[in-house]
């Protein structure tokens, strides 16, 4: 059975004209978007270990009852939302 012929190849370049613009990296994050991302973290997880702790003792927690944990994952959620943007 004969061979078949190697085809040569192109070399291949790249067209300047063509490249993509690399994009400039933004700053860095403010001190006040850390202080607030880490704000409502620890916000809802003191409100989780006061409910917790003294749900018996506060009328208004009592109150609120399994709406207590909406409230505390709540604002650790916005928390955790909040390390998205984080730079």
């Amino acid at each position: 059975m004969p061979k078949s012929k190697v085809r040569k190849k192109a070399d291949y370049t790249i067209d300047p004209a063509s490249r993509t613009p690399v994009k400039v990296k933004a700053a860095p994050s403010s001190t006040l978007y850390l202080s607030v991302m880490f704000g409502f973290m620890v916000l809802g997880l003191v409100y989780l270990i006061v409910y917790y702790l003294a749900q018996d003792n506060i009328s208004w927690m009592a109150s609120l009852g399994a709406y207590n944990l909406l409230i505390g994952f709540g604002f650790w959620i916005i928390g955790l939302v909040l390390t998205m943007k984080w730079r």
